[in-house]
């Protein structure tokens, strides 16, 4: 018999760390070559780590929510389908909540409170002990457990898809002087259309027609003619990046992923549309592959389908930057100094100042404009 330690993989170029959502397999459970051991989160995706041996799993290192650097042991494989007695005694009854040599000052009692309440050995060391040993008891970590619920507030520990999405956010906004132009524009013809023509094109192609797929088309088109958008800044050199890839914000319970549709510039109307409610449908059920959230150039988040009109977004790093789309709405609009009621709608443009001049990016949300109305409205 041998024992194999499985290790968190490399999940992606930049992806140094990984945080468990959940494990597959419990300690004594027999796995097979292949089979999902756990699944852990990256500020990008869910993946799940497969057994790469075929075996009895005796012993885990991470407890769900605990943040893994790539190469940190995950588990023990035991390779030899009958694992001796001695080894079984080793294996907790639980999943390992802190070390080895922390774990032995611990009660049973104690290690399965901080099962239940995701606690860390780091969470309990700042805790009050009521022994002159110093040893956590029970009697302390319950106490603490009622400190943390009242006072007339509620603690909602962050995920750590949201601690990675923050910290981003701050990297981005502190790192890159943001500077944001917000366009309205005329969207009635493509409305009328969509009304007209959606049933039509489901049935025909069995995806939606929205203005998200319009929009993405126009600002791919747009960019041929304003290369900066479509950028990134290395030290004091700006890299121009020859393929269109708009990456997608889409609403998930712990935050908002971003697939990546791959070579917008190059794909109709119709393609888009497919990429789009496949992508957005792959997230909601997380079967989307890393190689899916990766090589973004430019993001596109549509907070109008909540009836926002104006949002000012923040931009991905390292990107150069970011439109929003606001809810469409009915106003009344000045056409051949005539009053008619039209389909109208905000576009924010948000963008690094120190690539992007606002001449430049008022020039370009106008292009977008362009571009919008000259798309065949066709099926």
């Amino acid at each position: 018999m041998s024992d194999f330690t499985v290790k968190l993989p490399k999940l992606g170029e930049s992806i140094v760390s990984a945080t468990v959502v959940k494990w597959l397999k419990q300690l004594g459970d027999t796995v097979s070559l292949d089979e999902p051991l756990l699944e852990v989160a990256t500020d990008k995706i869910n993946s799940e780590i497969p057994s790469p041996v075929e075996g009895k799993l005796i012993k885990t290192f991470a407890e769900v929510d605990q943040l893994v650097n790539v190469g940190d042991p995950l588990a023990v494989i035991a390779t030899d389908a009958q694992v001796d007695e001695e080894t079984e005694e080793k294996a907790p009854d639980t999943k390992e909540t802190v070390n080895t040599e922390d774990q032995a000052l611990l009660s049973p009692a104690v290690l399965k409170l901080m099962q239940e309440h995701n606690l860390t050995f780091d969470d309990i060391q700042k805790i009050p002990r009521s022994s002159k040993s110093g040893r956590l008891s029970k009697k302390d970590l319950i106490a603490f457990l009622d400190s943390q619920e009242t006072g007339g507030e509620d603690r909602i520990k962050m995920s750590q898809m949201r601690k990675a999405i923050a910290e981003n956010m701050v990297k981005s906004f502190y790192q890159a002087p943001h500077a944001s132009l917000i366009h309205e524009v005329d969207v009635t013809d493509i409305v009328e259309f969509i009304k007209k023509e959606k049933e039509a094109f489901f049935e025909k192609h069995k995806v939606k027609l929205t203005v998200t797929s319009f929009l993405a088309l126009a600002i791919s088109k747009a960019i041929k003619n304003f290369p900066l958008i479509n950028s990134t800044l290395q030290d004091d050199t700006i890299i121009l990046k020859k393929d269109v890839n708009l990456g997608i914000a889409v609403s998930v319970d712990n935050g908002i992923m971003v697939p990546v549709i791959k070579g917008t510039d190059q794909k109709d109307l119709l393609q888009i549309s497919k990429d789009v409610s496949d992508l957005a449908t792959r997230v909601r059920s997380n079967t989307l592959s890393p190689d899916e959230v990766k090589n973004g150039t430019i993001t596109m988040t549509n907070f109008g389908m909540s009836g926002v009109m104006i949002g000012i977004p923040i931009i991905r790093y390292p990107e150069m930057a970011i439109i929003g789309l606001g809810a469409v709405k009915k106003k009344p609009a000045v056409i051949d100094d005539k009053i008619a009621i039209r389909s109208l709608m905000h576009l924010c443009l948000t963008f690094d100042h120190r690539v992007i001049d606002g001449m430049y990016g008022c020039g370009f949300l106008q292009e977008v404009e362009k571009a919008f109305k000259e798309i065949p409205l066709s099926i």
